[in-house]
């Protein structure tokens, strides 16, 4: 099973739904596996009001389990789930990496590079199949093909999520630093 080409037979029936299929994933697990196919709304410009919603991921898993009832590409017994992005987004290919220039990204890639294999930071450039991060003061580049997993790191203080100080409480001045007994 090739789920790039999975992908690439979905997108077009999702289009005619008004939807794009972001990526999909495959967890094998025991008697079966779960193919989990992320999607978006096209065009939503970053609209809330626009974006995908429980009826679009009705409507697309209808359309997908009937594409794939008739191809069979999976062998076995497994599980669809279509799945809007989330706050923790995925991504998939440099072009949506693009998309989200400036944002917090956190990386897994198939091998290490420079004894790392996770890479945590902001997404400062994308070149084709290159994509430039700056991880921890310094500019990393690597290529699509060399992500295993990708997602954005969601900003809780634009969300308004962060957690914040209670009133009249100083903080721990011990906070941070070891302890040392003498």
């Amino acid at each position: 099973m090739e789920i790039e080409a999975i992908a690439a037979r979905v997108a077009p029936a999702l289009a005619e739904l008004g939807l794009e299929c972001l990526g999909v994933e495959w967890s094998a697990g025991h008697g079966g596996g779960t193919l989990r196919v992320y999607i978006d709304a096209l065009d939503h410009g970053g609209d809330a009001a626009n974006a995908v919603n429980v009826d679009d991921c009705e409507a697309a898993s209808r359309e997908i389990s009937a594409l794939l009832d008739v191809e069979d590409p999976i062998t076995g017994h497994y599980v669809l789930e279509v799945s809007s992005p989330g706050i923790e987004r995925p991504l998939f290919n440099a072009a949506q990496f693009a998309r989200f220039l400036g944002s917090e990204a956190k990386v897994t890639l198939k091998l290490p590079r420079a004894g790392r294999r996770r890479l945590r930071g902001k997404i400062a450039a994308v070149d084709g199949k290159h994509i430039g991060m700056d991880v921890d003061g310094q500019h990393m580049e690597v290529t699509d093909d060399e992500i295993e997993s990708a997602h954005l790191v969601p900003d809780w203080d634009a969300l308004g999520y962060a957690p914040k100080a209670k009133p009249g409480k100083a903080p721990n001045a011990r906070q941070g630093k070891a302890a040392h007994k003498r």
